[in-house]
């Protein structure tokens, strides 16, 4: 019996995996700052509100209100989806390290447990590691996450911010070794100095064939568009 799959829903990024994303995954999502990785994984949660299925969008950068904003950009209306109770946002105060770690820890894994979300995005897993103190702690309290998430049953997207000298790795060099799923988003400027050029390469993605060729992709004002038939020069 083949293995069910979740398709992303993202024009050209589906083509690039063979049959959609394997049930259950965790995907790292790794970009610096203006790749597009927050509206990558709020088109991913809107496109399965679209087709009926719950999702939890939690974020650690911006509020509620934000969070809609950013959607009704690309024509996502998110409120009746929560009103409807399909989806939940769930805003996490780094600012206030103790109580969310705290959140994290009793508060997160029944909510995901409960809601019965088949999507859960996390923006961002890096602000979230540096709410932990020491190496150990953020590996044990991702680990944990991850398992959590795993349990419910629910396919996750985790953005992570990148380091400055290696796009492919993320900040804490943690989430790629965990997720099953790694795609990177980058950004180069065109040789004039003028523009810059967007691409997404599928680094890993476990129990899936997939593309490995790295591809040129656009954010529009229907959200983000990856050009499966192109190729980067």
């Amino acid at each position: 019996m083949s293995e069910n799959k979740v398709m992303t829903g993202i024009q050209g990024l589906d083509q690039m995996i063979a049959s959609g994303i394997p049930s259950g995954h965790i995907i790292a999502l790794l970009g610096s700052c203006g790749t597009g990785k927050t509206t990558l994984s709020l088109q991913y949660a809107w496109n399965g509100l679209a087709m009926g299925e719950k999702a939890i969008f939690i974020s650690l950068e911006e509020d509620e209100e934000a969070i809609k904003k950013n959607a009704i950009n690309y024509g996502w209306d998110l409120q009746p989806h929560i009103d409807n109770k399909n989806l939940l946002l769930v805003k996490l105060e780094p600012a206030d390290a103790k109580n969310t770690v705290m959140k994290i820890k009793s508060e997160l894994p029944r909510i995901i447990g409960n809601f019965g979300a088949k999507r859960v995005v996390l923006d961002s897993v890096s602000l979230l590691s540096m709410l932990f103190d020491d190496e150990a702690e953020k590996r044990t309290n991702l680990f944990n996450l991850c398992k959590q998430i795993k349990d419910s049953g629910a396919t996750a997207v985790f953005t992570a911010e990148v380091k400055e000298n290696n796009p492919l790795a993320s900040r804490d060099g943690l989430v790629e070794y965990v997720a099953d799923g790694v795609i990177s988003l980058k950004y180069t400027e065109t040789d004039d100095g003028n523009d810059v050029q967007l691409s997404i390469r599928i680094i890993k993605m476990r129990r899936a064939r997939h593309e490995r060729k790295i591809k040129p992709y656009s954010i529009t004002q229907n959200g983000i568009e990856v050009h499966s038939q192109a190729e980067m020069f």
